[in-house]
């Protein structure tokens, strides 16, 4: 079997959590979000896991979350570090944050050299659209296409009724991806309406609309781009090095108008889950228990 990786973006878990030991658990058996998206790519045939990391949380995150899967996939870890940097620059004083996806994806240079998915941290995904791009994977390489993918979502089926959520709006050519617009997007009376974030006009968005959910099919292409691309993003940002973010799905769009890549839009059924807001919680706990009185997940994940 060709070897497939997940690549789990997580550097960010320590800051939106308020702390790794605050992440909460949705599972019977303290069971995170991330331990789903892990079990739902195994059964997908994907064999290794690569978490994008803070250095300072390696220990708490393997203790916590890598450790219990050791034993179902391999496991790798690779470090998202502020001071990986091209030649003559240095980090901004008042620097906090990572430097976005795209840099994040970076990090996986020397670890990463198969195709690859890659996803957040804390969205539940769903089981077919971890088959439909396992089966994406299969179809690049039989074929050897040229082409990176992104998991298309129903728009319905990635809200929450909580509050505005941040989407990326698909433009289709065809099959292909023409344009994302990064977007809130928010039901209210039965509407979908977005907001795009560069300020443009306000749209309705029809709930079968394909939604990015940053949810990607790359070969290892996209690393060596996003490498060699650091340097002129900084350049071109050099006024506001101490915020700005080098965003993947810029990255990709940048591939996109280049020539150098086309984009599938795959869809899938699934439905996505996640803890935008605090009330959003309550909705995924019972959303998975429900999959689990349906025999699609075990009671306990790990140890069934």
């Amino acid at each position: 079997m060709k070897d497939k990786t997940l690549v789990i973006m997580a550097a960010g878990m320590g800051s939106r959590f308020g702390g790794l030991k605050q992440i909460e658990p949705v599972g019977p058996n303290g069971e995170f979000i991330i331990d789903y998206s892990i079990y739902d790519a195994i059964k997908a045939g994907f064999n290794k896991v690569v978490f994008i990391i803070k250095e300072e949380n390696y220990e708490i995150f393997k203790k916590t979350i890598g450790d219990r899967i050791n034993g179902h996939i391999a496991v790798d870890y690779v470090f998202q570090k502020l001071d990986n940097l091209p030649e003559g620059y240095s980090v901004p004083m008042n620097r906090v944050k990572p430097w976005g996806t795209s840099h994040a994806i970076m990090s996986c240079y020397l670890k990463v050299n198969e195709d690859f998915i890659v996803i957040n941290a804390d969205d539940f995904y769903g089981r077919d659209a971890f088959m439909v791009a396992s089966k994406f994977l299969d179809d690049r390489a039989k074929n050897n296409w040229q082409e990176y993918a992104i998991i298309g979502y129903r728009a319905i089926n990635t809200i929450t009724e909580n509050g505005a959520v941040k989407r990326g709006v698909c433009e289709l050519d065809g099959i292909y991806l023409k344009n994302l617009i990064e977007s809130e997007l928010t039901l209210a009376k039965g509407t979908l309406q977005a907001v795009p974030l560069n300020g443009s006009k306000p749209f309705t968005v029809e709930p079968d609309t394909y939604i990015s959910m940053n949810f990607f099919a790359f070969t290892k292409n996209i690393i060596t781009y996003v490498k060699n691309n650091f340097a002129k993003f900084l350049a071109a940002n050099k006024d506001n090095l101490e915020k700005c973010e080098y965003l993947l799905p810029d990255s990709v769009f940048a591939e996109i108008q280049e020539d150098s890549t086309k984009v599938r839009i795959v869809p899938t059924t699934a439905k996505w889950y996640g803890v935008t807001y605090k009330d959003d919680k309550e909705k995924v706990v019972n959303a998975i228990k429900e999959m689990i009185d349906k025999k699609e997940y075990p009671q306990n994940l790990w140890k069934e």
